[in-house]
């Protein structure tokens, strides 16, 4: 049974942890989550006896697109210990995806993402968080905040030639990178999927430096290959990691027009086709071994990763051929 919280009470708890002048005089109790677009700036959301006073929507920062609210995803301070938590509600989407000839059906699962939280528990490589049931069974998510930066927010800010890049910076982020891959094959192994694996997905702990993914609530269905998805989705972050972010066609007209002459369809990424999947012919440093991984991931490619411990175990031989950090 859900406990009752009175407005004096609520306002004793949530003076803690916000300032007194920016208190709510009344709160809005929310313990069917139902219409998320309801529920909005200084609402309590009661979950499993919890409450949790609304901040504010998270955005989606996906291509640039800073302003993007995600209505069903509320930042929020839990007031019995003033903990910083990411409230997901029950949000329902179904698209296709395509991978080369390969399509997808995906769909936006709160009880798989509840399933990933409980396997990976206290992985550092993960966010942590759990799943709980509303008061009419809504299955929301309750995620620990993570404190630190996106890797795609930390690539875009380096200002130096790829050459300082690759050799300075590189191995110590692809270091990560093979532990954040090692924590995939753990899902892999176990039955599960991330589901959605993209540079603004894995955020860097402030205070271990470990890379984490986020957001594992996408599940997608494909009869031939079950881990495509994922493993293309490490491959187009492998590119942007090893490119120092995305080497393409258009750039590369503008400011090499010669080597712009010499990319060919072969040489881009098998999803996104204004990106050069072959860097070795923009960076001639990249190692013959990694730029031959990234290849794999071309348009015209004819031998695919089917197996994510596989991709690991060659990116692993790859790390004897660079510059330590």
């Amino acid at each position: 049974m859900l406990m009752e919280f009175s407005d004096e009470g609520l306002r004793e708890l949530a003076s803690q942890w916000v300032e007194s002048a920016r208190l709510p005089k009344l709160f809005k109790i929310y313990s069917d989550t139902t219409d998320y677009y309801r529920i909005d700036y200084d609402d309590v959301v009661l979950l499993g006896d919890r409450p949790y006073l609304v901040r504010n929507n998270e955005r989606e920062g996906r291509f640039g697109i800073d302003e993007q609210q995600k209505f069903w995803v509320k930042r929020a301070i839990d007031l019995l210990d003033g903990s910083r938590k990411i409230i997901k509600l029950v949000f329902h989407e179904r698209f296709k995806a395509r991978v080369g000839p390969l399509v997808f059906d995906c769909t936006r699962s709160p009880a798989k993402e509840t399933r990933v939280l409980q396997l990976t528990g206290t992985h550092p490589n993960f966010m942590h968080g759990f799943g709980v049931q509303d008061a009419v069974s809504n299955r929301v998510r309750v995620i620990d905040f993570v404190y630190g930066k996106k890797l795609s927010d930390l690539i875009a800010g380096m200002e130096m030639e790829h050459s300082v890049y690759f050799e300075e910076v590189f191995p110590g982020i692809f270091e990560r990178y093979l532990d954040a891959l090692e924590a995939i094959c753990f899902l892999h192994s176990n039955g599960e999927l991330h589901g959605d694996i993209r540079r603004d997905h894995i955020i860097i702990d402030r205070e271990t430096g470990v890379f984490r993914w986020i957001d594992f609530d996408f599940i997608y269905h494909h009869h031939e290959n079950r881990l495509g998805y994922d493993i293309f989705g490490l491959g187009n972050l492998l590119a942007f990691l090893v490119g120092k972010g995305d080497a393409t066609v258009q750039e590369l007209r503008r400011v090499r027009p010669d080597l712009f002459a010499r990319i060919g369809k072969s040489d881009l990424n098998i999803i996104f086709h204004n990106r050069i999947m072959n860097l070795k012919k923009i960076f001639p440093h990249i190692p013959d071994r990694l730029n031959s991984v990234l290849m794999h991931f071309s348009a015209e490619t004819e031998v695919f990763y089917d197996d994510t411990r596989q991709f690991y175990d060659d990116l692993r031989e790859v790390m004897g051929s660079l510059t330590p950090s």
